[in-house]
């Protein structure tokens, strides 16, 4: 399995700093979007420090392991890094007085041929389309999902709440903090979008798979993305992550025919 990625952050309409931050490290396969929380700039300091670290961390060690890690052994060094990453932002919390209590959301995916290791945490979502049909494939950690759990409200008066934004775990908040980790079987074709929820608040679910079924490429669809949801009024950061799956056997039919063979 070959993997495109395309990011794209944008601090939309209403604020002027961007605390979402957005990488990706393609030769390890690795993608990571984390949307900052907390006052005057440590939203911004929570995100980039997450980013940062893990993508040095859980890079490196997926540079040594190789793409042929098992689920197991994968999982267990997303959670170490994390681990790590959260006690780094926790104490730079708890030892610069104007970065108490910040903290960040965190998407991180790791793309292994015909497998998606996929941890998150928070309200950063990931999503998967596939045949054109699109899936949330991750459940928001926030009070409103709890809600939805219990029978307490339905989605449709969610997407109007007032409590959109009260998530219920956030990376370098506290001392400790569960990743929540799932593996997914990824096929040819399919199209997986991390973002924060700058985007998805602005956008529905049938407005986010129109744009991804489109003809354009990634890049295009990722500014796409981050136009329609500023159209809509971009209330918040915009940060998009787009990780495109192609079969490898494709590509190098197409390279052998470029060589004659």
């Amino acid at each position: 399995m070959n993997y495109e990625f395309c990011i794209r952050t944008d601090p939309g309409l209403a604020r002027e700093n961007n605390e979402d931050s957005v990488t990706v490290d393609e030769p390890t396969r690795l993608g990571i979007l984390a949307d900052g929380m907390g006052g005057y700039n440590a939203g911004e300091v929570a995100s980039g420090m997450a980013t940062t670290f893990i993508k040095s961390e859980l890079g490196r060690w997926l540079a040594q392991a190789g793409r042929h890690a098992n689920a197991r052994e994968v999982r267990r060094a997303m959670e170490i890094c994390v681990d790590n990453a959260n006690r780094s932002i926790f104490n730079a919390a708890n030892s610069n007085p104007q970065y108490s209590g910040m903290g960040t959301t965190l998407v991180v995916g790791v793309f292994q041929d015909g497998r998606l290791m996929l941890g998150h945490i928070g309200d950063s979502r990931c999503y998967r389309l596939r045949n054109n049909q699109l899936e949330q494939i991750t459940k928001d950690h926030s009070l409103l999902q709890e809600q939805m759990d219990a029978g307490l409200i339905t989605p449709e008066q969610a997407a109007t709440s007032t409590n959109k934004n009260l998530v219920t775990r956030a990376l370098g908040v506290e001392d400790a903090v569960l990743l929540e980790v799932n593996e997914h079987k990824v096929d040819p074709g399919d199209l997986y979008l991390m973002c924060s929820d700058g985007l998805s608040d602005m956008l529905d679910d049938e407005a986010i798979a129109q744009i991804l079924a489109g003809d354009a490429s990634l890049e295009q669809k990722s500014v796409q993305l981050v136009d329609a949801a500023n159209a809509n009024g971009g209330r918040d950061n915009i940060s998009v992550l787009l990780a495109q799956a192609n079969s490898g056997s494709k590509k190098r039919g197409l390279i052998s025919r470029w060589l004659g063979q």
